[in-house]
Order: structure tokens, then sequence, then C-alpha cells
């Protein structure tokens, strides 16, 4: 049935443009409409004829009302509100009959007999525009129009072959289209180019066939891109209730799909309590570290950091944010280093942790991270350590009706699926099977955002419980921030439809708490809401249970399916002008696997029956657990999840740190004192000195630290005993934890603990005026700082520096070439106008990794 309404409507087969609206709202129409035409550039879009023609259009259509018509049109009602129950039947009846067919062409056959793709190819020709189509690609292509979105074709599905004006668009959207690609389409002759494509239009065809490809494959357990577009009206529909009084049991039960569902706070161990225990488990964690492997789901677009390439303008994936000196990336891998190098000095042995990392288009934020692994030379770990695979795109949506999104003919706006597609996507590449080609039985799971995930025994912790006691899922978590958009962590109790009960700790994003009766609104101090822990997407898997699960072929092999539309899409359309909607798009929540790991019993028994499950939690202060710098800092806005608020955090740690190790130093005030003024100080210390807080402290002991100074270590082998610093420290090493060598394939691999640099400060004192902190330049998230002095140690090689007794006073570098050690004693202080060459002694190690001090843990091994 045609469409009819009282909004204007432009019909581009009318060389007279008749207007279909009251005149009053007509000229508003037009001025306001082609405001846009007043500021094209011909060098940019259009050829001389095409320009004069549309400015001949436009005067026309801005002429005084007396050129309008003012002919009485009939009322038309405004269009009907989308019907979500009867697309969503439409779509699952399709779905079904797909899914039964064999061949492709069987599905040919059957999705042929759909009503709109009927009507759509009734007047279609096979050709395409000029472009030659396989039958794969035909398929997709009407798969696309099954699913109700023919204006992704552009002029193609600009109109049905019923007269029936295309959904995806507004009227006047209609309107300015169809002007302007019929201005478009006639050549310099005033004639039309039919229906050819351009080759920047071939092209988009082709990434939009290429986009089609992934999805119709990846989501083929729930039925490719029929069933996409069948789940995002269906979580849609559900959403249309948030404004209505909400049964949360019974819509859990629904999505759950179970008889009985309740979620109760869980019982955590809390390793701030129990530091025996966590101690311990922290050693487990290390002494697995040879069967454990690492993953980083890194495929976000980060639209909130809104980081940008300064030179280039490109728009640059949060891997690539520069974090205290380094990108986050590097940052991830540094602080997996850390915990190899404390491996290597317990037992004596090198070992290579696999890394795989999740990456997608979106932003580049593939090729970038494989770039910046290329350039780093593998971070001397060999090629062989990394595996990178990519998640597909997937159209992002209209809230209103589920619309796809488009930004020109044949080009959706897309963004990725969410870290939940990580199980599935890591089985189809085959990441389980490469993880157990070198021997690793399960692996730890850490966001780039979360800096200070690796802090303390929180990590370790986590994965030598999973190890030890044979769990299949654990999480990381923390008390909850009322100011953070996150999730929380339950213990999650089912009936199922067999009569049984089935426990296990799970996750509920913070998107769907309106959907179990959770608000989103501050805590309140002993209420029920401040019983969750916090969800940190920090997990421990066991790799064979996440295999299974990845590999089911069936719904759950996509844990939590969400969509989020609450964040606005911003994109550009065709002629330049700038889009703001509400919408989202499907997204999958990684840790959401655990629904998959729950525990059945015959009874209800949720009361102690935690230590059973196959899922556990540890729980730790939130400063050693998460701290994001997952989006950009707004002026009057909460630090939290900013990069400025994450190093606050990081200099928590530090304060935490070395107010144990009898040395003075500042308190960290709060926020707002970092809005006013900055930081109190900048400290920042390689994770290899630790990691373990209780190692780093065996390396500190006695002295002081002024307001306002900065001490960057960037050395594991160090001793600081009783030093003062009241200004800037920088020890810089270039064998940070060992020496890089070549091996038998050409690659440079890292050689733990091999002509380390070493540093030792006993008894010194280092005075200057350290950072400029009244410099407007200074960016201190990024260690991006202005100094007026400073003492800099540069250590080539193996290189050492050992200062003693002395008071180093002004601006100073000292550079110590590879074999080489360099001494300042007593007897002479070095100042600033003076620096005696009895100050500077030089002394060849020979190559000999000679060591300052014994590394040695406080734990006792395990029984």
């Amino acid at each position: 049935m045609a469409r009819t309404s009282s909004a204007p409507v432009l019909h581009h087969n009318n060389p007279l443009f008749t207007l279909n609206s009251k005149p009053s709202h007509s000229l508003f129409f037009f001025k306001s409409s082609f405001h846009h035409f007043n500021s094209l550039s011909s060098s940019n879009f259009y050829s001389p004829i095409q320009l004069h023609l549309l400015r001949q259009s436009r005067d026309s259509l801005c002429a005084p009302i007396a050129r309008v018509s003012t002919a009485p049109v009939e009322y038309a009602p405004p269009a009907p509100e989308f019907d979500f129950d009867k697309e969503i039947a439409r779509l699952r009846g399709l779905r079904e009959a797909l899914a039964s067919c064999g061949t492709l062409v069987e599905k040919l056959r059957t999705i042929d007999s759909d009503s709109r793709v009927k009507s759509f190819f009734k007047s279609w020709r096979n050709d395409f525009g000029g472009v030659s189509l396989s039958d794969c690609d035909l398929y997709l292509l009407k798969c696309v129009v099954a699913a109700g979105q023919e204006h992704v074709l552009g002029e193609f599905g600009v109109e049905l072959a019923n007269g029936e004006i295309e959904i995806g668009r507004s009227y006047i959207k209609n309107a300015l289209y169809a002007l302007v690609e019929m201005i478009e389409s006639w050549d310099v002759d005033g004639g039309s180019r039919g229906h050819g494509l351009k080759d920047e239009e071939k092209a988009a065809l082709k990434s939009l066939l290429k986009m089609l490809g992934e999805v119709e494959q990846f989501y083929d357990c729930i039925g490719g891109i029929i069933g996409y577009q069948a789940t995002v009206l269906e979580l849609l529909a559900q959403s249309t209730n948030e404004g209505q009084t909400i049964n949360w049991s019974e819509q859990a039960n629904m999505l759950l799909k179970c008889q009985f569902v309740e979620i109760h706070p869980p019982s955590v161990l809390d390793l701030s309590e129990d530091i025996e225990y966590a101690s311990q488990a922290a050693l487990w964690g290390i002494e697995g570290l040879p069967v454990l492997g690492e993953i980083y789901p890194l495929g976000g677009s980060a639209d909130r950091l809104g980081l940008v390439d300064p030179e280039t303008g490109e728009c640059l994936p949060a891997a690539m944010l520069p974090y205290c000196g380094r990108t986050l990336l590097e940052g991830l891998i540094r602080d997996l280093q850390a915990r190899e190098f404390l491996y290597f000095k317990l037992y004596g042995e090198q070992c290579i942790t696999p890394v795989a990392i999740m990456t997608s288009s979106a932003k580049n934020n593939h090729g970038h991270i494989t770039y910046l692994c290329e350039r780093f030379g593998w971070f001397g770990r060999g090629r062989l350590s990394f595996q990178i695979f990519e998640q597909p795109l997937v159209p992002a949506v209209t809230a209103e009706d589920g619309q796809w999104i488009v930004t020109r003919p044949f080009e959706p706006v897309c963004k990725p699926g969410g870290h939940g597609v990580i199980w599935k996507l890591a089985h189809d590449k085959g990441v389980f099977k490469w993880f157990q080609s070198h021997g690793r039985k399960g692996a730890t799971v850490r966001q780039i955002s979360n800096v200070v995930a690796a802090t303390d025994l929180t990590l370790l912790a986590l994965a030598g419980i999973g190890l030890r006691q044979g769990k299949k899922l654990g999480f990381a978590s923390c008390k909850r921030n009322s100011g953070a958009t996150e999730g929380i962590n339950v213990l999650l109790e089912k009936k199922n439809s067999d009569g049984n009960w089935a426990y296990g700790f799970s996750c509920i994003e913070y998107t769907e708490f309106d959907k179990f009766g959770i608000t989103a609104r501050p805590l309140s101090p002993g209420g029920l809401q401040a019983d969750f822990p916090a969800n940190t997407n920090i997990l421990y898997v066991d790799l064979p249970s996440a295999e299974r699960i990845g590999s089911s072929k069936s719904e759950s092999s996509l844990p939590g399916m969400v969509l989020n539309v609450k964040k606005p899409i911003t994109y550009m359309d065709q002629f330049g002008m700038k889009h703001c909607v509400s919408g989202g798009r499907l997204e999958c929540t990684m840790q959401n696997i655990a629904d998959n790991f729950a525990n059945a019993y015959s009874s209800r028994c949720y009361k102690g029956v935690e230590d059973g499950l196959d899922t556990f939690i540890v729980y730790n202060e939130r400063r050693k657990v998460t701290s994001s710098a997952k989006k950009r800092r707004r002026h009057g806005k909460s630090l939290h999840q900013t990069p400025d608020g994450s190093l606050l955090d990081i200099m928590r740690n530090a304060y935490d740190i070395l107010s144990h190790c009898e040395i003075t130093i500042p308190k960290v005030q709060g926020n707002e004192e970092y809005v006013n003024s900055g930081p109190p100080y900048l400290i920042l210390l390689h994770p290899a000195l630790g990691p373990l807080w209780e190692v780093t402290r065996q390396k500190f002991r006695c002295g002081s630290i002024a307001m306002g100074s900065e001490l960057q270590i960037e050395v594991a082998e160090f001793l600081w005993r009783n030093v003062q610093l009241d200004g800037s420290l920088l020890i810089l090493a270039e064998n940070a934890v060992g020496s890089v060598e070549i091996n038998e394939n050409g690659e440079p691999i890292i050689q733990y603990g091999r002509r380390c640099s070493r540093c030792k400060l006993e008894n010194v004192k280092v005075l200057n005026n350290g950072i400029d902190w009244s410099s407007r330049d200074n960016v201190y998230w990024k260690h991006d700082v202005q100094r007026f002095e400073a003492l800099k140690v540069i250590l080539h090689g193996n290189a050492e520096f050992e200062a003693t007794d002395v008071v180093i006073q002004g601006n100073y570098v000292f550079d110590v070439p590879d074999g080489h050690k360099m001494q300042v004693t007593s007897g002479i202080s070095v100042t600033c106008s003076c620096r005696p060459a009895a100050t500077r002694v030089f002394e060849s190690l020979c190559n000999q990794g000679k060591a300052m001090y014994r590394l040695a843990l406080p734990f006792h091994s395990a029984s």
C-alpha cells in the first residue's frame, strides 16, 4: 500500500517540482533545506553545468510564495508506527525457511519468495548498474532487501515497484536525495546517465558485499543477515517497555529462557583481606605462566576518546593512545614482560607468553596495531608469539525502527560487534588451536583502556586460582563506582525447564540494568545495590571450555547479545552534512560466556554454593583492579574513566608502594585538586620492579620525595637507599629486563636477565628545579611536560650507574656507555657549575652481569 503524508515530498519525475504542502510551511522548508546548496564548491562537488542546474533549481525553489502552488490537497493521516511484531514474525519465518536450505540455489529460491524481494526485483536489472554479480553476491543483496533495508542500495532502493516510498529515509530526505541524485545523473549534454555506477560507487558496492558476506558467515548461528536484523528488532521491541513498570523477574526469565531466575550479591575472595592466601594464589599464577596465554580484545572503535593523529587528522583506535610516554598497547606488553621477568628471576627459565589480539577495521584498527607490532620488532617476542585476528563490522541501526544508518549509497555506518564475538571468532580463526600448539591451558583477558589491571597481585592471583582449582572462568572485581558506566557481577540462580537449579557467577551490563530492575543511580550506603561488585572485564578463562562454547554453532557462541541505543551515532552524509541520531548495533559481551558454565543441582541451594562452582570471583581494592582511560576529559566533568583520572590512580598506587618503605611522600588529594593544579608529583615505575608490590618494596628504603617532584625509573635491577628527591630524577635503560638477540629465524628475541642495566642510589640527595608546573603545554597523563632542570641517567646496554654519599644539584645528564659503570662518589658533590673528573669513574664490566642484590620473594611454596 502506498504511503501518504502531509509532510512535503518532492517527486523527481515532475520537472515543475510540485510541492504538496501548505504554503506557510513551504517557504521555510526550501530556505532551510537548501542552505547547504549555497555553500557548494564547483571544484569539489559538481561540474559547471551541474552547478548551474543546481543553482537554477535552488533559485526557483526559493522564489516568492506566488510561484508556489497553494491549491488545497486532500488531508492524509501520518504514516502508522512501525509494527515490530509483524516485521519480527516475517523475519523469523524467513530465517527458519533459509535454515532448512542445504544449498545456495535453495536459499535463492526461498528468499525470492519474500514479498519485499518480489516487489523490489520486479523492476530491477540483473547487472545492477553495470556490475556483474555472482549468485552469492545476488543472495546477499536480496537478504538486505528482505531485511527491509532497500535504502542501502541507493537510487536502486528509493522506490519499490508498487510506488511505495522506502522506509529508511524521512520524507524531506527523500525529496532532497531525489533532487540531487537527478541532477548528478545529468551529463554535460543534459541527458541522463541512466543507472550505471561510477567507479567510486562500484568500489563502495564491493566493500558492501564484503561486509555483508562477513555478517552472513559470522552470524550464521543466529541466521546470518536475516537473523541479525530479527535479533535487532527483538531487542528494540523489548526496549519500548522502558517507560513502563517492568517486573524484573519476568523480564529476566524471558531473557534467560528459564522458569525462574534471581540474582544475588556474590560471595567473593577479597585479596586485600586474606593476604596470605592472596600471596599463595599469586605464586600459583607465577608458577603457571608457562601454560598461560594472554588475550587482548582491541577491536573497539573508542569513539569517546576522540583520538586523532595530529599530523594526518586520521581517527585512531584506543591502542594508539600515547599514555605515560608510550602507547596503551606497549603498556600491556610491558606488564606481561614484567611477569615473565619475575618468573625468570625465580626459576631461571625463559618464558614467552603467546598473545592473541582481536582487532577490527574500525578506524583502521587492524592496520595500526599490526604496524605498531612490526615497528617495535614484535616487542622482542617474535612474530610467532602473536596471533592477530580481525572481527567483522556490523551495521548500525536507528533506535526508532532498526533501519540501517547509511552515509551514502552502498555505505552503511558499521561498527565492531562488541568484544563478545571473540569466542566464536577465536574458534573460526583457529586461535584456540594455536594456543594449544603452544601448550597453553588457560588465558588471562584484559582490555586496552584499563591501565592498572596488572597492578600488584590481582591478575596473577586470578590466573593462579583458575589453574590450580580447574575453574572454567574467573572474574577480577572491585567496589562499584557510581560515576562509571560499568556492569556488575552477580550470583545467578535459575530453575531450568527440567526442574534442576543452576548456579554460576555472571555479569549484567549497565545497559541491561532496567531489564533486571536495577537502577543506575548513585549507590546508597548499606543498600542492596552496593552489595554487587563491579564487572571490570578482567577474566581468567579455561581455553578448552571457551573453545567448546565458541564452536557450538548455536546462539550461545555469541554471549550476552545487547543493543545499546543510549549513545548517539554521529556520521557525515554524502553531501557533507553532519548527522547525530540515536542508535546502536548488535553487541555481544565476552564476560557473559559465564552463563554457559553454570552448575546444576537437583534442589535449591544458593547459600554456600560458591566454592563448588566452575566460575569464581576475586576482589581487590579498585585502584589495583580497574582505572580506565576510555573517554576524553571534558571541562567541568568527572575525571572517572579519563586518562587524567587513571593517572591519579597510578599516583595513588605509587604512594601506597613508597609510603610503606619509610619514604616521606605527600598524599594524593581528591580529584578536584588535580583539576585546579595538576597532580602533586609524577612517579612512573617500570612494572618489572615488581610487579608484585612485595618485590618492589624490597628495592626502596628510606628517604623522601618532595611535592612537585618527578621520578621515572625504567630499569628493573634497582636499589634506592635513603634518597632525598626534590626535583626531577629520570633513570632510563635500554636493557631494562634483558637484551635482545637474533634467533635462528632472524627475529629479535629478548633474553631475560642477560646484560641488564643496573642502578644503585645510596645516601643521595637530588636537587633541581624539575618540572615547570606553570606551563600550559604540560599534558601530565602523556608524561609530556616542560622542565627547568633534571637529573637524567641514561644506561646503554648493560651499563651501571652508582651514586653514594653525594649531593647532585642542578641540571645533569649522565650517559653511561654499554659495558661500563659510572660511579658518583663522596668527596666532591656534583653541582651545576662544576663537574670535576674525579666524580666520574668508568669501570669495565666485560659483559658480566654483576648483580647488585638478590631478588627474593617472601612466599613459601605450596605444600
